[in-house]
């Protein structure tokens, strides 16, 4: 059912007159609050400021190293990933538990249940803000020294935790916590991008092949601060973080359309406000944004943004300007906007060499999963 909701969401959208940008978006977004699903569909219009989340000052500091005691269970690993050590009352072994798709897609439905349960964030849900700390926690990843990454979860130290570009993701963190005490023999590392790809999905995204086998590191491997883009730089600022993990000019445009989800705040980066009408639902209409309406310098105390003329409700970075600025950028912008699908299929493979960038698997790529969505069956 949700699979048909989404097909039905996104032929709405693309068969929508385009005369207005404003009206396509705004008609484009009522058709997919219909097919939402439950938690999605409660508290999105608005944007509800909700709690701030706080700040990411206070660190997790969890041992993650050797072997590690956790509800009368031990941990060590196994091909790349935990496998759990049963004792009986005594302390004899009862076998070795070695997790399995099945047990992957438990993981994934407490998540989602979460994220239904929880709709008192801002616009409704959580789902932006976990796709941000899978972004944030993937996206320090440096080719050259093949250092930072998605492997090792050290957002959970003050050193990297504390950095700028992660304020405010001590919210997404804690969210997760019950799901990682359901489920103590999933690493943090694998967990926070397990839940990056059932926020896409669950937000009607594409679904997103994942495979586990991180591994939780200790302080010592936090990266330094500076490794995430800067919203008030432009192209070639863009070019010299994406390239250090690898990425080239189209995969940079496909995940800047994660940008349709979430919004700036004034108390984290310094800027504020949403980039599209519907900051919960996956869509192209950041590109289409982007490309149909008319920009200009929003008038305030903060940092350089720019507002929508028409309705001055919407905002854009510096960075998402340079996408149309430069040329290069500019046609991926026009594809995107043209054809949500092909959107969706780039969103979908760039996102999964984000979350698998630096690790050390012991699977291949072919034993990728793909974890089914809420109601899907």
């Amino acid at each position: 059912m949700a699979s048909v909701a989404r097909s039905f969401s996104r032929l709405a959208s693309q068969t929508a007159p385009r005369t207005s940008t404003l009206r396509t978006a705004t008609t484009s977004n009522a058709r997919r609050t219909f097919a939402r699903q439950k938690f999605q569909s409660s508290s999105r219009r608005g944007y509800a400021s909700g709690p701030s989340g706080g700040s990411s000052s206070t660190p997790y500091i969890l041992g993650v190293l050797g072997l590690a005691g956790a509800g009368g269970a031990y941990y060590y690993f196994n091909n790349g990933g935990f496998t759990q050590l049963k004792e009986g009352s005594s302390g004899e072994s009862r076998g070795i538990f070695t997790p399995t798709k099945d047990d992957y897609q438990k993981v994934y439905d407490a998540i989602a249940a979460r994220l239904e349960e929880k709709d008192d964030y801002e616009d409704g849900s959580y789902g932006p803000i976990i796709v941000r700390l899978a972004w944030h926690c993937s996206g320090t990843y440096d080719k050259l020294t093949n250092t930072g990454g998605s492997n090792g979860a050290t957002m959970r130290f003050a050193p990297e935790g504390d950095h700028g570009a992660n304020a405010g993701l001590k919210a997404a963190r804690d969210f997760l916590e019950p799901v990682k005490e359901k489920f103590p023999w999933i690493t943090y590392s694998d967990l926070w991008t397990l839940a990056g790809v059932c926020a896409i999905q669950e937000m009607q995204g594409p679904v997103v092949p994942w495979r586990p086998g991180r591994t939780d590191r200790d302080v010592s491997m936090c990266t330094p601060d500076g490794r995430l883009p800067d919203g008030a730089k432009e192209q070639s600022h863009l070019r010299a973080i994406f390239g250090r993990m690898g990425f080239d000019d189209r995969e940079i445009v496909a995940l800047s359309g994660a940008h349709a989800l979430g919004r700036c705040h004034t108390d984290r980066s310094g800027f504020d406000g949403p980039w599209s009408f519907s900051p919960t639902v996956v869509s192209n209409d950041y590109f289409r944004l982007l490309l149909g309406e008319k920009w200009m310098f929003r008038k305030w105390d903060g940092p350089k943004q720019y507002q929508d003329v028409t309705t001055k409700s919407l905002m854009m970075l510096p960075t998402d300007m340079a996408l149309i600025k430069d040329k290069e950028f500019k046609k991926h912008v026009e594809r995107y906007a043209k054809d949500d699908q092909v959107f969706f299929n780039e969103f979908r493979d760039v996102l999964v060499k984000l979350f698998e960038l630096g690790v050390p698997f012991q699977s291949k790529p072919e034993d990728r999963m793909t974890l089914k969505p809420t109601g899907s069956d």
